[in-house]
């Protein structure tokens, strides 16, 4: 029964992509902003389909579903993970668009090729998610203290994502480009849809393939991110990789849809920094204190709407920077006085220091064991912040120091 279930999911997966890429995109062309939306639309109405019947399957235990494959979960519980668990990936795959946007960029992309591209490098990262979650569930069951790491990590990316500016794509130094030259010579220019050609009697990449490495190697990036935060919401292995797949399979239309327009959702990366420290609390708290799923769902669905609205209603900067951090970045930072600086950093503290006491209070053993973590923890939150407001703090002085760059 076992291997029905995930035989017949892998099937329907497969059937997605070959009425994708043999019916919807047959001939390769720009795709437009309408025909992305739709797009969108489409994939989001399958994962919520699928999500009804995640409800039957667990409901009914269809084939042992909820008894020999996943855990013992109710309907109502199987589906609102799997809900939040797509939710939580498709608001991480934001980032990985705004990436892909670059690379396109970097090495001028035509439009009517894109789409093979992301085809085939989401076909890529289905795999390699799959060996990902696997690993991870692996490791979940055998080692119970796994989960603290994962949570710290989630922790830690989501401070380094908020003090961190993104450095300008340099596709030499990538290590999958180097690989791909080192192996093949590459083309000086695109042969159409072709990833290779031959060329002077030998096998030879297209910059077309370059690029799909490229691709490639960012969603293993950013999947490092994804899949503990995914563990946090559910550690049921189906609904794990099924919300995941779906996301996926919706990204490729996804960027069609929001590349030209991410840098107006200036103030998203900052709502997904909150996004990845609140699972990365909800994992290390695993063993001593359960949030309900639907709690989960409502904090990372407002979490989410603030961003989008902040970007709406705040003035945007007078000229866009896409590399900036989730903070406006300081070199826009000239109507950020010394009082604003105080307070953010007070606030970030403040926070820091809330939820380490709420740590020190629900976790079990010895506060003596317990203070000393906080303490480290509060002591990295501290240079993080600390190393932002200094370089905020620059930037508003030099700024003065300027004919008519007063504050």
């Amino acid at each position: 029964m076992e291997i029905l279930i995930w035989t017949g999911f892998i099937l329907l997966v497969l059937f997605l992509l070959a009425l994708d890429l043999g019916i919807l995109h047959r001939d390769p062309h720009p795709i437009s902003t309408g025909e992305a939306l739709s797009l969108t639309a489409l994939w989001v109405s399958l994962s919520l389909a699928f999500n009804v019947a995640v409800y039957y399957m667990y409901e009914n235990h269809w084939l042992g579903i909820g008894v020999r494959i996943g855990h013992d979960l109710s309907g109502k519980e199987a589906a609102l993970q799997f809900l939040t668990g797509y939710l939580v990936e498709e608001s991480l795959s934001l980032d990985n668009i705004f990436v892909i946007a670059l690379i396109f960029s970097s090495f001028k992309v035509p439009l009517r090729f894109q789409h093979r591209v992301l085809f085939w490098g989401i076909l890529g990262a289905l795999v390699l998610r799959g060996i990902m979650i696997g690993s991870g569930v692996w490791l979940i069951n055998r080692i119970d203290w796994i989960v603290y790491v994962f949570g710290g990590f989630l922790l830690f990316t989501a401070a380094k994502m908020l003090v961190s500016s993104e450095e300008p794509l340099d596709p030499d130094t990538a290590l999958s480009v180097r690989l791909v030259r080192r192996w093949y010579p590459v083309t000086a220019k695109y042969h159409g849809s072709k990833f290779f050609v031959m060329e002077h009697g030998k096998r030879a990449a297209t910059p077309l393939f370059v690029v799909l490495a490229l691709v490639e190697t960012s969603d293993v990036m950013f999947a490092v991110d994804s899949i503990p935060a995914i563990f946090a919401i559910t550690l049921d292995p189906f609904i794990v990789f099924t919300s995941n797949v779906f996301a996926i399979l919706g990204l490729r239309s996804l960027y069609f849809a929001l590349a030209a327009v991410m840098d107006k959702f200036r103030y998203l990366k900052l709502s997904l920094v909150f996004l990845l420290a609140f699972v990365g609390i909800k994992m290390v708290l695993t063993h001593h204190f359960h949030i309900p799923i639907l709690f989960s769902l409502a904090v990372i669905l407002g979490i989410l709407a603030v961003g989008v609205l902040a970007s709406m209603l705040a003035p945007g900067p007078p000229h866009p920077h896409p590399e900036s951090s989730p903070f406006p970045d300081p070199e826009d930072q000239a109507a950020l006085n010394e009082g604003a600086v105080r307070r953010i950093v007070f606030l970030l503290m403040g926070s820091g220091a809330i939820l380490g006491g709420i740590a020190v209070i629900l976790l079990p053993g010895s506060p003596a064991v317990a203070i000393p973590g906080v303490l480290a923890l509060l002591t990295c939150e501290y240079v993080l912040v600390r190393q932002w407001a200094n370089r905020a703090r620059r930037t508003i002085a030099g700024r003065g120091k300027r004919p008519g760059g007063g504050i």
